[in-house]
């Protein structure tokens, strides 16, 4: 909104986060600038700012009723939530990210989630966010994120992850669905229905948690990247599971 002055971060001391020791591939950093400006190169593809927020996010989840399925969030109906001044911090936080990417020619949503749309009927590779998954664009771009309530987005290590196009059995069960031969078009019809984005863990395979608070700048795959995509998901929510709040841009 014009006029209204800028608030400061609102964090705590940062909790521990706990992420593959032995992994590069990740990056922390300690500020916002940090956050927008680190180039994403040699290998790291996911750039994590550690925060522990002040604010009650469970009464933000109370006083919006719930939610079903994905409920939009915009400043007029935040500021409307009759909340307590530990509530009202909660809302100035995510108002405040909210804003600090904006200003810097992003997109930005907030949203409470109880549930994203699945597949009613998955196919042989499942497409819909609760699937590892590789977020792409046509052009250099990058994925923001955070969870600020609820459970958190999880992360699959790189060399965990195994193509599901690739695996030989899902390919010829992709092939026969095709009807052709495994050349440019079956690759184009792969790329047109995003069965090449998504991922299934490796034997042994570890997810990572990418926590609560903290605001995450993630890796997609687009033409000429210097680095892999950063793969992730949606966290599985059980029908009595708190709703989520989520950034993401």
């Amino acid at each position: 909104m014009a006029g209204r002055p800028a608030l400061a971060p609102l964090s705590l001391p940062m909790r521990p986060l706990h992420l593959p020791g032995d992994y590069a591939r990740i990056h922390i950093v300690h500020s916002f600038q940090e956050l927008l400006t680190t180039p994403l190169v040699q290998g790291i593809n996911a750039l994590c700012w550690p925060r522990q927020l002040e604010g009650d996010f469970n009464e933000v989840v109370e006083k919006l009723g719930g939610c079903e399925g994905v409920l939009p969030l915009d400043e007029d109906l935040l500021q409307a939530l009759p909340l307590s001044p530990s509530g009202q911090v909660a809302i100035a936080t995510m108002l405040q990210d909210h804003r600090l990417l904006q200003e810097h020619g992003l997109a930005p949503e907030l949203n409470c989630i109880r549930a994203y749309p699945r597949d009613e009927a998955p196919d042989i590779v499942p497409t819909d966010v609760y699937s590892f998954h590789a977020d792409s664009a046509t052009t250099e771009a990058d994925t923001y994120l955070c969870t600020y309530h609820g459970a958190s987005s999880e992360g699959l290590r790189n060399d965990q992850a195994l193509r599901r196009v690739d695996i030989p059995e899902i390919r010829a069960d992709l092939l026969q669905q095709y009807g052709g031969e495994d050349d440019e078009d079956f690759q184009a019809y792969l790329s047109d229905h995003c069965y090449d984005l998504h991922y299934a863990p490796a034997p042994q395979a570890q997810p990572f948690s990418f926590g609560l608070g903290h605001l995450w700048r993630v890796a997609v795959d687009y033409p000429d990247s210097p680095v892999p995509p950063c793969i992730h998901r949606a966290p599985d929510q059980a029908p009595d599971d708190p709703p989520r709040l989520l950034l993401i841009s």
